[in-house]
């Protein structure tokens, strides 16, 4: 279970606690269906047109699948109707009336398919596609993009509205890009969070899902972030833990380091940015809840448990045992099936520890049908609640892994047994 396993024992009794003298909130029972959930994770790429929707739809119904996770928030925009941020660029060439969420909902419930809406949380803009719409957050609010702690000193005292700010970060993650997919909002600041938050209600009040689907849920690498809002709002944060001598200390070393604070206190500060990432779930969580308790909430996390904790500052463990994931989906890419099932095994025994559940997460496009097949064979054998394919897009196109285009299908036959 990794280097947190002494807190299994305590997480079934954290999630049943009620604390109603303090305020805090009762937790949230989800209801659970038994069947196993066979689920495929489909890339926006494969929303942009009626055609390619009904096409997805009519393949997972057909091959035995019975929910798909599609991604309405890829960077920043929507592949919906949204009253927060700009129409995808990518449905330029569909009528104004074109509604993506809403076809697909349509055409899925018809085949009994459940639909999980997917948003991208922190990740905003590529690095090599930067949005052009200028109401884009990218152009709208450059204050809140997350910034990396190389260049933290010197955009400290820049406006963000310099053009300037913005080229740094861009130059900066594209000379960096083994760890970063592309430009990142930053969770400390209360702004990006509200937005956040926001982008869930809108579609959960608006769209008849079945879930919702976080993802990049978390910090994009330990280099951020070194936001000016980050670091006022730690401070903020740290000093009530701090005794008199030691915020002298800090305040006289702030005069001439505006990092002093992260680089006298680097665990609080990883603590910190922790609570940041785990608050907006929490809030977001509370909220589905209470509007509408059987949609369910799940988050595609790193498999890897210690890596998710000490650098993307993605404390999963505890969201399952504060009881505000229904389900989390380990992104278990590995190609080699023994590193598979041991963190299959570890993420699924802590969850149900917790009262909550796992879906496997297979990363089918690095891998043959028969390769898939043995994950799911092993994640069924681990007790693991469902299982989900990265991704849809690749089984649908010819591959040297997937020469037929046929990889649901053969899935189907060996997995599902569904002809």
């Amino acid at each position: 279970m990794g280097y947190r396993s002494s807190k299994i024992v305590l997480s079934l009794i954290l999630c049943l606690t009620v604390l109603p003298a303090t305020g805090q909130p009762k937790p949230v029972v989800p209801v659970f269906e038994s069947p196993e959930v066979r689920a495929l994770w489909v890339v926006r790429t494969t929303l942009t047109s009626p055609q390619s929707i009904q096409t997805m739809v009519t393949n997972a119904a057909n091959n035995g699948f019975n929910t798909i996770i599609v991604q309405i928030r890829g960077r920043g925009d929507a592949y919906y109707k949204s009253r927060v941020e700009p129409r995808a660029i990518e449905l330029k060439d569909q009528p104004p009336s074109f509604d993506p969420l809403a076809f697909t909902l349509s055409e899925a419930h018809k085949r009994g398919l459940k639909v999980h809406a997917w948003l991208n949380t922190s990740l905003l803009a590529n690095l090599d596609a930067l949005p052009s719409d200028p109401r884009h957050v990218y152009h709208r609010h450059p204050e809140w993009l997350a910034v990396p702690k190389a260049l933290a000193a010197d955009l400290y005292k820049m406006d963000p509205k310099d053009p300037l700010y913005r080229q740094k970060i861009v130059e900066w993650s594209k000379a960096n890009r083994a760890e970063l997919e592309g430009v990142y909002t930053g969770p400390a600041n209360p702004k990006v969070r509200e937005h956040i938050y926001k982008i869930w209600m809108d579609v959960l009040d608006h769209y008849d899902v079945d879930g919702l689907h976080f993802d990049y849920v978390r910090f994009a690498s330990p280099d951020f972030d070194y936001s000016r809002t980050s670091l006022t709002t730690f401070r903020k944060w740290l000093e009530p833990q701090l005794t008199a001598s030691q915020i002298r200390g800090l305040r006289n070393s702030l005069k001439t380091n505006p990092l002093a604070a992260v680089d006298m206190f680097g665990e609080k500060f990883a603590d910190f940015q922790r609570a940041q990432v785990t608050s907006l779930v929490e809030r977001i969580y509370r909220a589905v809840k209470k509007r509408r308790p059987n949609v369910t909430v799940s988050a595609a996390v790193f498999a890897n448990d210690e890596n998710a904790y000490t650098r993307r500052f993605q404390d999963w463990h505890r969201w399952l045992q504060m009881g505000i994931l229904d389900v989390a989906c380990p992104m278990a890419y590995s190609t080699d099936t023994a590193i598979f099932q041991k963190q299959i095994e570890s993420a699924t025994e802590f969850a149900h520890s917790a009262g909550r559940q796992v879906w496997a997460g297979i990363g089918a496009y690095r891998i043959p049908v028969e390769s898939t097949v043995e994950k799911i064979n092993v994640a069924r054998s681990l007790g693991s609640d469902g299982l989900i394919l990265f991704s849809y897009d690749f089984t649908a196109r010819p591959s040297a892994l997937n020469p037929g285009g046929d990889y649901l299908y053969r899935v189907n036959k060996a997995a599902f047994g569904r002809l």
